[in-house]
Parts: C-alpha cells; structure tokens; sequence
C-alpha cells in the first residue's frame, strides 16, 4: 500500500493531523490516514502502510476519540464516521497504543489532547437508534435471557456461516499449526472435548448450549453416543434440527429449546458439555447453573465446561461495553476462581483445568479474515452496520487474549460415585491422535450446508 506525504492542508484538516500527530508519539508503526478531501497524512511515511484509517468527515477524530471509551470509539467505525481499510490486526497495536495513552499520560497531556479534541467540528454520521433498544436486564430471569439470546443469534444463520466455516462452531478452534484453516482445527476442537469426557458408544450426552449441534453430531457420528442439545435460539435449534436430519440422527439427537434453568433431566446424563454458553449466565446465576448441571448428570459422570474467563484479581475490562451493547447484550465475563468455587460448592469435583487464550485468538484471526473475504454477502445478509461489529469486535477481541486478559479454560469436573470418579490414572487418551483427525477430512461439508 503507497502513501503519500500531504504537503498542503486546510485548517480542518490540519486540525486533525495536530490531534494525530500528539497522539501517534511513541508510536512505532506507521499510521496512514486518508481525509475527507482525499488528501493523505503518515506518521512515520518510510514504513509501509499496512493500514488506512479513512476519515470520513471534520469531526471523525471527535466521534472516535470523544468520549474515549469502547461505545463511543465502536459507534463511530459502525456508523462509518471512519473506517479502516487494509489490515485490521495492523489497526489494533494502534488502538492499544490509543488505550495504554488514555491510562498513562499525564494529567497535563490529557488536557492538551482534549482541547485539541473538543476543538474539532461536533459533527458525526447518523446513528439508527433502532440500536438503542437492545435487550439488556443485570436481572438475568429467563425471559430476559431469552430476549438477550434471540438479540444475539436470531440473525440470518447463513451470515454466521459465512465466518464461521461449515463446522458453524462459534467457540476457539484447537489448532496444531497457527496457519491450519477453520475447518481441520474446529474438528479436532470437537474431538478433544469428546476425547476428554472419554465418550463412549450408547452413553447420553448433553450439550448445553448447543449452538448449532455441530458438537452433538460430531459425538454422534463418531463416538456412537445419544445426544441431547439445549439452546434458547430460535434460529439456532431449527439449523441444528435440519443438520440432524440430514444426518439421518433422528433417533440418537434431538434439540430442546429451552432454558438451562428449564432442564427436565434428573440424573439421566453420562456425560455433559457446555462450551462457550457460561459467558451468558451471568455471576449472579452461576449457583444455579451448576445445580442443574450437577442434577442432570449421572453419579460417576464427566462435566466439560469451555468458557472465556477474566485473569483472575484483573479489573473489569471497560471496553467489553460495546460488546455488551451490540453483540452480547447479557454477556458477563468470571474469572476461573469463581467457576471453580461455584462448581464445586455444587459437589463437583475439580479433574483438570487448561487455558487456550492462544488458540482463541487465533480463531477470532481467521473468523475475520474469512467475515471480510466475505463482505458483500454478509452486508446482503445482515447489513453494513451488522457486518462492521462483527468485523470490529472479533479484531479488538484479540486484545484481551494476547495479552493475558482474557483466559480461555477448558475444566474437566467430575460427579463421583461414592469417592470414585471413575477416571482413569492418566491423560494419555487425550493425546494419542491429537496431532490428526481420527477421521478423514474428505472436504465434504457434512450436515452444515444450509441457509436461512
């Protein structure tokens, strides 16, 4: 990508190379910016520009930078006061850069930024306040789950498939090779959770939180086990039941669109899941969640439990509230020392405990690679604005996993029969075809090829 030096300026766009140029020191990549006019400004103009951030009007750096949190800075991009083009993972050291000023300048360099800031134009792109009425409740009822679920999820599926791949598995690939495609790895993710629960043919299985049952039909298929999913989303349970169908699992897998809350099980499951769901029950619910979790499964069975968590004693993170406001309207991010202190108080006891921050970040890498090769679908399926958060969030996302924030744990708990847990002495199980599929990859896109 060229640039060019911009040699003359008018007073607007001069304002706003002052404002970047105090906020671009110490910076050691390069940041190239394309203004209103077409004229064009790089703050270090000898390196390459692998990224363009195009403002679209006087008062973009305003919307983006006023006030300097995660709503007003992700309104802005989604509502196009400013885009990016070019490579969005050479923007984020960039938005780091952006968040470690805010937090360490000194208070007289803050106030030099924020006259430079207040002196530019108010003037911003409109907003479509249909966004406004997002579904969020701290209350966290079911209904309000319910609503919070379908906010999420109730979007054309075909449009996460588009990201996603035909596995349509919307949790962190286990990957060998950081170059691996979506596919090989998000297989192999599905297998180790099988292989870790030690699944066995004519054992129940549970999913809670099934998504669209790529993990009940991959145990299924090649672990011989009956299988029950739970989803609160609509769309979610009719893709899953169409994918079972044209798998011919009728009679091994069904679908209960239901709330966790809502299990009708007691005891009747060898083996249990949840992977990627607990981001959604929210602190002050996790007492009952492992309850039922703990009701459902058999004396002598496995939990498998997959979800990000918080670093523990790490502050809040501020800037989860965009996502919070335009993608996971309940979403409530723990830390591992609350889950394993809830989990246990239910009786669960703890077997094994990893982290795979390094694999999700990975994933959300190539979620956006694949979302952006596919940008003219995703907007005719979901709309601009919908394919800028999704396009926003997962590249941001990787922040907080490369740098520790986020965790991502996979704990293996288990509901022992009268002190036996019934586990073998030893991992060695997990491992022994971990490097390959236990299957072929025949390129065929299994039960996944669908559209709504």
């Amino acid at each position: 990508m060229s640039t060019q030096l911009l040699t003359s300026a008018t007073p607007k766009v001069g304002s706003s190379i002052q404002l970047l140029e105090a906020v671009t020191d110490g910076y050691s990549g390069n940041v190239c910016v394309r203004f209103w006019d077409d004229s064009i400004w790089s703050s270090r103009p000898y390196l390459p520009a692998l990224f363009i951030l195009v403002l679209r009007h006087p008062g973009a750096l305003r919307q983006m930078l006023w006030p300097f949190n995660a709503v007003a800075f992700g309104e802005a991009y989604i509502f196009d006061d400013f885009d990016i083009e070019g490579d969005i993972f050479a923007f984020t050291p960039w938005l780091s850069h952006l968040i470690t000023l805010g937090k360490q300048a000194r208070l007289g360099e803050k106030l030099r930024l924020l006259w430079r800031l207040l002196h530019l134009p108010r003037q911003a792109n409109p907003r479509d306040p249909t966004w406004a009425g997002r579904p969020r409740s701290e209350r966290q009822g079911i209904e309000d789950d319910r609503k919070g679920i379908s906010f999420h999820y109730d979007r054309p599926s075909g449009f996460y498939r588009l990201f996603l791949g035909p596995t349509m598995q919307y949790t962190c690939s286990y990957f060998v090779d950081p170059e691996e495609g979506l596919t090989v790895s998000q297989r192999r993710k599905m297998d180790y959770i099988c292989r870790k629960l030690r699944l066995q043919p004519g054992e129940r299985f549970l999913d809670v939180g099934c998504g669209w049952g790529g993990l009940l039909i991959h145990a299924a298929k090649h672990y011989g086990v009956e299988g029950v999913g739970v989803t609160l989303s609509a769309k979610q349970a009719e893709w899953a039941e169409r994918a079972i169908r044209n798998e011919g699992l009728q009679e091994r897998v069904r679908i209960d669109y239901c709330d966790y809350r809502q299990l009708p099980y007691l005891a009747k499951f060898d083996k249990i899941s949840s992977v990627g769901m607990c981001e959604e029950v929210g602190r002050r619910n996790l007492p009952t969640y492992f309850r039922r979790i703990w009701e459902a499964l058999k004396p002598g069975g496995n939990y498998l439990h997959h979800s990000i968590n918080l670093r523990p004693s790490a502050p809040y993170p501020r800037w989860t509230a965009f996502a919070r406001k335009y993608v996971f309207p309940n979403g409530q991010l723990h830390n591992l020392l609350e889950v394993l202190q809830h989990a246990t108080q239910a009786g669960f006891e703890i077997r094994d405990v990893e982290n795979l921050r390094e694999h999700y970040s990975l994933t959300l890498k190539a979620w956006v690679r694949e979302l952006e090769a596919s940008r003219a679908e995703a907007v005719r399926l979901a709309g601009e604005v919908n394919y800028r958060i999704y396009r926003i969030y997962m590249a941001g996302a990787t922040l907080g996993f490369d740098s520790g924030t986020y965790h991502l744990n996979q704990t293996l708990m288990s509901k022992p029969d009268q002190c036996r847990s019934g586990l073998p002495l030893t991992r060695t199980d997990w491992y022994a075809r971990s490097a390959t599929l236990p299957y072929p990859d025949s390129g065929r896109h299994d039960a996944f090829e669908f559209t709504s």
